[in-house]
């Protein structure tokens, strides 16, 4: 691919000061907004109803006199074969779609002038003029970082544009395929060949050379670079777009009507529902396929878990030199002892390890519950990967997690893993620890946390700018990449990673706002933290080139999965609407009703944690997950982290109270019951 250039209209200085405003409201006073509260209007909007009426139903009578008639209009979706979207009655729809042809025989109602709009003609042209360039901005970020983009909304852009749309496979990700039978998980002889290629970073982004004197004449590798300029102005067009009051009103109103819909949908068919649930053998809740697509792993392990590996530890290695403090080994024994403790005194309540309300909106309190007992050596000894053991007991419960997977058949999880970007040797040691301790499981992937702590390591003078933090997260899997054999151990660690998070404490504000005018990375000098949008931007930046590169090797490609929305400006939702194949969170979608339609519309997955939430930011009750779930928005319901939040016993009572249809499950992607609109004409 030759390197792209993000097209659209530039942006005029009044339409960038309006963007700039936007974001200063945002951030305003943010500390202070504990309560979420969702966007709302009146019921009767004092707009043109019968300009509407004209627009949409007015016909004229051969003799001259009006009439109004009400048209029935079903949305078909387009196929491949098709270059606009065909009007038909419900039955078509019914007879030609797949969709309908594979569930029950359930109650339908037909809806005529699906509009619900509430705006005039003039405004509900703009606001899908506005809809229809937001989604082509998301699509053309996907599909340059080689990740996903639901066929649907694609399908119907296309028709939109008046093309044909085909099936680009290679737009999509690459993942590693499964283990087969008898295969080694970490077998190294089949890695590729070394190209001798050389890396460097430039503002913040890394460029592939062919060779160290490359750089000096200007001649990167041909493949995709972002455009800084091009994203900016498409995000000054979305921070517009989510502030005007018309397309305010219209996502609305549009997503009341979905909920509508769901719950006209549940009052008919519920019973038809649970029938068919019932008439599925060798299924229920219990053996369901249940896949955490977001858990920490210092935190995947339950309590009990936790508390019997300490005990079993002392039991067997009590006289082993497990730690080292202020140049002096200690065996297991002296640990203890030193805390004044005896692990067979430790209960699930003294371990404290459980994040209840005195945690809630105090992130420092919520990271210090991964102290057992409150004693960082506890958490170093069993939770880190690198200490006087080599991380072997924090592998040892990891694998212990895989083996109840595997026993459980039916749950899979997505642990992350740290890299913080103090080192760029950070990548070796890990994956050393995981390839020497062979942390395997067919029930595991692993992702990738990069936590925005760049102000912690500056004010040490760990790091000399932000530039190099992000070199040091991104150069050496660019070389492993490059000469795959030169960098054994890190290539066939990244076979097994899926993916990039970002992560922190969202409710910290810098008070940046990302613009063309942002210091470079490397000019990132001073100790305050660069804004979530300049972290996110410049992440995305490098897994676009990576991805690309990678792509070209036969290798697999990462997805970029942040954390957002779950506290903080309402930007960082809509940096992730650009750049993110999904994200983890998402509460804050529950204050712009625009950014909820444009996430339900592009089908973005949410992963949610309603017991995490519950702990730190959100009260369990008011958590918007069912609300989401019934509006057709792609969410699923992750744990986040089991050590900290309720014991799973609990988890699993308190969504046992929601047999709901089409009720979502732990990690699995709902999509609502079956008559859920996909509303994307």
């Amino acid at each position: 691919l030759p390197p792209f250039k993000v097209s659209g209209n530039e942006m005029d200085e009044a339409m960038r000061s309006f963007a700039e405003k936007v974001f200063a409201s945002e951030v305003k006073d943010e500390e202070t907004r504990h309560e979420i509260s969702p966007f709302d209007v009146e019921e009767i909007c004092p707009i043109s109803h019968h300009e509407m009426q004209e627009h949409l139903i007015h016909t004229i009578r051969p003799g001259g006199k009006k009439r109004l008639r009400l048209k029935t209009i079903a949305l078909v979706l387009p196929m491949a074969k098709m270059s606009s979207t065909r009007l038909s009655t419900i039955d078509e729809v019914m007879s030609t779609s797949p969709l309908y042809q594979a569930v029950p025989n359930f109650q339908r109602v037909q809806t005529t002038c699906d509009y619900a709009s509430g705006v005039t003609v003039e405004d509900f042209e703009v606001v899908c003029q506005g809809l229809y360039r937001a989604l082509c901005i998301r699509e053309k970020y996907m599909r340059h970082s080689l990740q996903r983009f639901p066929r649907t909304p694609a399908q119907y852009l296309r028709s939109i544009e008046g093309e044909v749309w085909t099936a680009d496979q290679s737009c999509g990700p690459v993942f590693t395929p499964p283990v087969k039978k008898g295969e080694d998980p970490f077998q190294a002889d089949n890695l590729p060949e070394d190209l001798g290629y050389h890396v460097q970073m430039q503002d913040g982004v890394a460029y592939v050379y062919a060779d160290a004197a490359a750089p000096s004449r200007g001649q990167p590798k041909d493949l995709p670079y972002p455009d800084l300029e091009g994203f900016i102005n498409d995000m000054n067009f979305l921070l517009a777009l989510i502030a005007q009051g018309p397309v305010k009103t219209y996502a609305h109103r549009r997503l009341k009507f979905l909920s509508s819909k769901f719950n006209l949908h549940e009052m008919l068919n519920e019973m038809e529902e649970l029938k068919e649930l019932k008439n599925n053998p060798h299924r229920d809740f219990y053996n369901c396929r249940k896949v955490d697509t977001h858990i920490h792993a210092a935190a995947c392990m339950n309590q009990k878990h936790l508390l019997r590996f300490i005990k079993k530890s002392y039991r067997l290695d009590a006289d082993r030199t497990v730690f080292q403090a202020e140049g002096k080994m200690l065996t297991l024994k002296e640990v203890f002892a030193q805390l004044n403790l005896h692990p067979y005194d430790l209960t699930v309540d003294s371990l404290d390890v459980h994040a209840g309300r005195q945690t809630f909106q105090r992130f420092d309190k919520f990271n210090a519950k991964y102290n057992p007992v409150g004693a960082s050596e506890l958490r170093d000894l069993y939770l880190k990967t690198e200490n006087a053991i080599d991380g072997e007991y924090f592998a040892t419960i990891i694998k212990e997690v895989g083996s109840d997977l595997e026993d459980a058949k039916y749950q899979y999880a997505e642990p992350r893993l740290s890299i913080y970007g103090r080192s760029p040797s950070e990548w070796d040691r890990l994956a050393t620890w995981f390839n020497k301790h062979r942390i395997y499981s067919p029930n595991m992937k692993w992702m990738i946390q990069v936590p925005r702590i760049y102000d912690v390591f500056r004010a040490k003078n760990f790091l000399p700018h932000f530039g190099k933090m992000l070199e040091n997260v991104f150069v050496p899997i660019f070389e492993a990449t490059l000469n795959p054999r030169a960098n054994k151990e890190l290539s066939i660690f990244l076979r097994h990673i899926t993916g990039f998070d970002s992560v922190d404490d969202e409710s910290k504000h810098s008070g940046h706002m990302f613009s063309t005018k942002s210091p470079k990375p490397q000019e990132w000098v001073h100790e305050k933290n660069p804004s979530y949008t300049y972290y996110v931007y410049y992440m995305y930046a490098n897994i676009l080139v990576l991805n690309n590169l990678r792509r070209e090797r036969g290798m697999n490609t990462f997805l970029f999965r942040p954390h957002c929305g779950e506290a903080g400006a309402i930007t960082h939702l809509l940096a992730a609407f650009m750049t993110a194949d999904n994200i983890s969170h998402g509460l804050n979608l529950k204050k712009s009703p625009v950014l909820q339609y444009l996430y339900f519309l592009a089908q973005v997955p949410i992963a949610m944690s309603p017991l995490s939430n519950n702990s730190l930011f959100l009260e369990y009750a008011k958590n918007p997950l069912l609300d989401f779930h019934r509006k057709g928005l792609m969410v699923s319901l992750s744990t986040d982290d089991p050590m900290a939040s309720a014991p799973e016993s609990l988890a699993l009572a308190c969504w046992e109270r929601h047999p709901a249809p089409g009720q979502c499950v732990l990690g699995t992607p709902c999509a609502g019951s079956r008559s859920l609109s996909r509303d994307v004409a």
